[in-house]
């Protein structure tokens, strides 16, 4: 499951420290799931829930309201809104005897039928468990709009993708002071991906040029103009490449254009894009998901560049008390 470490302009436990978090998410993905496999294989599921109660079962990373109210105060009078202590501060807040249990709450309406079907509910519920990381921190929030729960497009990247792929879902950058919202930045391993969609109807066609507007043509449709993905494509692609300049990442960038359910007929298409259509997607996709590189210095890099100029809106936690010193969100702009 890949990770979501920035949303549009929600705040991220990721952009507190990136180099803490996507290695404590795969850790804990992992711990749950051998147990939940295990607890199938054995016949044993029922009893694995039965043990603990709903309390017990919560992820653990808001700070906890009475056992540990001491340590909480402790930690809020220390730690101020770095990103460091902060990821330091949570792990002091998850109980020890919660830590190895129980992480992602995971809940079954119904007995799974099979590995398969365990596994699909499993990764169903740990995308809540995603969207909240990606949109909170210990000490803040964002609301998120409940589009983004039925968004297939997010979902398809979190769920059909390694643990090891970073995700950028509509981030809004701060470009001297201009906000610029972007689709999809997708930071693997070995090189980064900026990603524009270009999907209508099953089996649409998209006449690509060089011109402002592209053609779509439809076999149950008159034809359509469309705006030429291009435009957003570089200008992602422009952003990604000045700050990975700026902090010295050494990483290739690739430039797509992805209809996953149609075809791109352009056939005097820059060099430097990429054409994902219904008849190169699959062996481009499969070839993505056999990708089984850890997570590599650069990439955790390139990452940090990237949410260190994107905007951030959140509201301070009501179990915090105002800090004069701070705003209640942040925001981040290029020179």
């Amino acid at each position: 499951m890949a990770q979501l470490i920035k949303m549009q302009d929600y705040i991220s436990r990721y952009e507190q420290d990136i180099y803490h978090y996507p290695a404590q998410f795969a850790r804990l993905k992992k711990q749950q799931w051998d147990k939940l496999k295990a607890a199938y294989n054995a016949g044993e599921l029922d009893r694995l829930y039965s043990e603990h109660t709903e309390s017990e079962t919560q992820v653990k990373f808001d700070p906890p309201q009475e056992e540990s109210k001491g340590l909480f105060n402790k930690v809020k009078g220390i730690f101020h809104r770095t990103g460091k202590q902060e990821a330091e501060a949570e792990e002091l807040l998850i109980p020890k005897q919660v830590e190895g249990t129980n992480v992602f709450s995971v809940r079954f309406p119904f007995r799974p039928a099979s590995l398969d079907e365990l596994k699909q509910n499993f990764l169903n519920q740990l995308l809540r468990f995603q969207m909240k990381w990606g949109s909170s921190t210990l000490r803040e929030k964002s609301f998120v709009d409940q589009s983004f729960f039925l968004d297939e497009r997010l979902r398809f990247f979190l769920q059909r993708f390694p643990d090891t792929f970073l995700v950028l879902y509509k981030p809004i950058f701060l470009l001297k002071n201009a906000p610029v919202e972007v689709e999809v930045i997708l930071l693997t391993p070995v090189d980064a991906w900026c990603i524009t969609f270009l999907e209508a109807e099953e089996d649409a066609a998209f006449i690509g040029s060089s011109e402002r507007f592209w053609v779509r043509r439809h076999h149950k449709h008159p034809d359509k103009k469309v705006l030429n993905p291009l435009l957003g494509a570089n200008r992602m692609t422009n952003i990604v490449s000045q700050l990975f300049e700026l902090y010295e990442v050494n990483m290739p960038i690739k430039k797509v254009i992805l209809s996953r359910n149609g075809y791109v007929d352009y056939p005097e298409a820059p060099y430097d894009i990429t054409m994902l259509d219904k008849r190169t997607f699959p062996e481009w996709f499969e070839r993505m998901r056999a990708i089984s590189s850890p997570l590599k210095a650069q990439q955790l890099k390139g990452a940090q560049a990237l949410l260190e100029y994107c905007q951030t809106t959140s509201s301070l936690r009501p179990e915090w008390e105002a800090d004069p010193n701070q705003t209640e969100g942040n925001e981040h702009a290029a020179p």
